[in-house]
């Protein structure tokens, strides 16, 4: 396989991966519509930045320790069904509440954020999921070597498809993000803003059940 015949090969496996409706893009949507796209980036940001820390892993050999280790498998998988189950509650008791915080700057000073730590709050939820997700770091130890072609620098071809994955993130959340400003009023209602955190708390919460008690592939 030649470069350009990988990097189209690789483009379209990544478009697609990108799409797929999952934990990021749930995570995103919530942020911008309760809390606004600016948030929203910042939570997409922290999302790309955990694909390329995973592209480099998986360049530098480092991610193959989850496909040989059981143990370090089994570590990152309940810490990051722990770390998810843990933001899924949060949500849920802010859904449960009767006094919620509004959008922008009421949302932003949730638990005495101000808007800088709100800000690196959200990149931290974003690149945390991600990063406790071993069937991500499985995922790219699988998938990257296929879009490499012979005598190729493993590491900069690694990274550079991963740049790639973590452009079109960035661009897939900037697209959700646009998408949601025109209901932004219907967003601001405390009740519209209960129930997002409800449903999204709760497939958080279920996403890290069944992380925690799925069995290795």
């Amino acid at each position: 396989m030649d470069w350009f015949s990988a990097i189209v090969a690789f483009s379209v496996a990544a478009a697609l991966l990108t799409i797929t409706p999952g934990l990021d893009t749930a995570l995103v949507l919530r942020t911008a519509t309760v809390e606004g796209g600016r948030q929203a980036m910042k939570t997409g940001a922290g999302v790309v930045t955990g694909v390329l820390a995973w592209g480099l892993l998986a360049s530098l050999g480092l991610g193959a320790v989850l496909t040989v280790s059981e143990i370090g498998y089994r570590i990152l998988q309940y810490a990051g069904a722990a770390y998810l189950v843990w933001l899924g509650a949060r949500m849920l008791a802010s859904a449960l509440r009767k006094q919620v915080p509004g959008y922008g700057e009421a949302a932003r000073a949730e638990a005495h954020y101000d808007t800088e730590q709100a800000s690196t709050l959200w990149f931290w939820r974003g690149l945390m999921t991600n990063l406790l997700n071993p069937k991500v770091g499985v995922f790219y130890v699988s998938f990257l070597p296929q879009f490499i072609p012979c005598d190729a620098p493993v590491v900069a071809v690694s990274v550079t498809l991963a740049g790639i994955h973590a452009v079109m993130g960035l661009a897939w959340f900037a697209a959700l993000a646009a998408a949601t400003k025109p209901f932004s009023r219907l967003f601001r209602h405390p009740m519209f803003i209960r129930g997002v955190d409800g449903a999204v708390g709760s497939v958080l919460i279920a996403f890290g059940v069944r992380l925690a008690l799925e069995e290795r592939g």
